[in-house]
């Protein structure tokens, strides 16, 4: 038999929710995402991996466009042509990496300009993606990611090698985002990218959910020294969590 990368996961996830699942490299947190997108489907329908998404059971790809909107650090490294920040948030219109014989209509130029100019950056719209850097580029994936207006924004792991300047902009982006009302599904193993907005908490480890709260509950120094196995002190500055005496 294959390897299971879930087991035993039940979680129910209302439309403008902000969430985040947190837990080591290898916790199953992003083929947690993935059979939510469908990209993976539970070889074992039935209680032992049971979703629910904005009252939904099921629902197919179209369904899935207008209530979530991915957001991956890997996408952009599959930009590697000349195309420009606008093309970027235009591809989200077709799903697809660039820009070939789709038809642009002028409605759709102007959502991707009003997207720039919500994201602050806008001063991008005609930079190629090769000369961004990894901060702008990962807010130009949150434009394309925003074309459909998805109840939901999902982040895997977004703020990978983001240096701390662009860390604190990506964290401002997303709490402009969470303030419009757009729900926020944070995946991540850094307890620091957790915005102040995020009310709830999932800890995954070895495949399965073993916590799921309120922050302020689920984020305490026993839950977070079990989950990564280490000893922690948890401190609090500005609605954000910090880990620190590994």
């Amino acid at each position: 038999g294959g390897h299971r990368l879930l087991d035993s996961v039940s979680l129910t996830i209302q439309e403008g929710e902000h969430l985040a699942i947190l837990g080591p490299n290898g916790a199953g947190k992003s083929s947690l995402i993935r059979a939510i997108t469908r990209e993976y489907y539970p070889s074992a329908p039935g209680p032992e991996v049971t979703f629910r998404f904005c009252g939904l059971d099921t629902w197919d790809a179209f369904d899935l466009r207008s209530h979530l909107g991915i957001v991956s650090g890997d996408l952009q490294y599959t930009f590697t042509r000349g195309i420009s920040g606008r093309e970027v948030v235009l591809s989200g219109f077709f799903s697809s990496i660039g820009l070939f014989y789709h038809e642009v209509t002028p409605a759709m130029e102007q959502k991707a300009d009003d997207i720039l100019e919500f994201l602050d950056v806008a001063h991008l719209a005609d930079r190629p993606m090769t000369e961004v850097s990894s901060g702008e580029a990962r807010r130009l994936l949150i434009g394309r990611a925003l074309v459909h207006d998805p109840g939901t924004l999902v982040l895997d792991e977004p703020t990978n090698s983001l240096d701390l300047h662009a860390l604190h902009s990506f964290r401002k982006t997303l709490r402009k985002i969470a303030v419009s009302g757009t729900g926020i599904i944070m995946v991540t193993h850094n307890l620091h990218d957790i915005i102040p907005e995020i009310a709830r908490v999932v800890l995954m480890r070895d495949g399965t959910i073993v916590v799921d709260g309120e922050k302020a509950e689920v984020l305490t120094e026993r839950n977070i020294g079990e989950l990564f196995h280490v000893p922690v002190h948890i401190h609090r500055e500005n609605g954000y969590y910090y880990a620190t005496g590994y």
